[in-house]
């Protein structure tokens, strides 16, 4: 744990970055997905620049190397945008629209299955099938989805940045408890 807290700010700073990239695409929405699709690679390149970096601190929830490699897909992924950034956009979209497709499928299953149990599996049915209404609204019209998405994806990076920022606080609040001013341990 003590860790985490000393490279508290390598969350706050991603997630800073993730709130920034968030309302820049909420400022201006007019702006083109190959733009966004732009915003997005530099975005990817320093969120895995810093998971590295965080890696290499020892920072992270699960082992080293999954951090590591998330670091580097995410740099990877940030370098293809910028080579190929018009055929990033359409796969992004695609990609999307399946995965929007796919999830919700599966959350209609689990709230069939979870009728058996008495729990409220409507609320899986009714989010999957808006998930599955989403994408195929993405496949069918990709333009106006285009645009849906930009929001969406903002709105996501804000809140992700947001719960990083409030991550990074509690994680650097986790050392001074853990410990007293003296370094013996702390009585709370």
């Amino acid at each position: 744990m003590e860790e985490l807290a000393r490279t508290w700010w390598v969350y706050l700073v991603r997630g800073v970055c993730a709130i920034l990239f968030g309302v820049l695409a909420l400022v201006w929405p007019a702006i083109t997905v190959l733009a966004l699709v732009i915003v997005f690679g530099a975005y990817a390149i320093v969120d895995g620049v810093f998971a590295l970096f965080g890696a290499g601190r020892g920072a992270g929830f699960g082992s080293r190397s999954w951090m590591i490699f998330y670091g580097i897909v995410s740099i990877l992924a940030g370098i293809a945008v910028f080579v190929w950034p018009g055929i990033t956009a359409l796969v992004l979209l695609l990609f999307i629209a399946a995965w929007a497709v796919v999830t919700g499928i599966l959350e209609i299953v689990a709230g069939i299955k979870l009728r058996k149990t008495g729990a409220n599996e409507w609320m899986f049915i009714i989010s999957g099938a808006l998930s599955v209404l989403f994408g195929v609204l993405l496949f069918l019209r990709p333009a106006p989805g285009a645009l849906a998405l930009i929001w969406l994806i903002g709105i996501m990076a804000i809140v992700y940045g947001i719960a990083l920022v409030v991550l990074s606080f509690r994680v650097k609040g986790l050392g001074s408890r853990r410990q007293g001013p003296s370094g013996t341990p702390r009585v709370v």
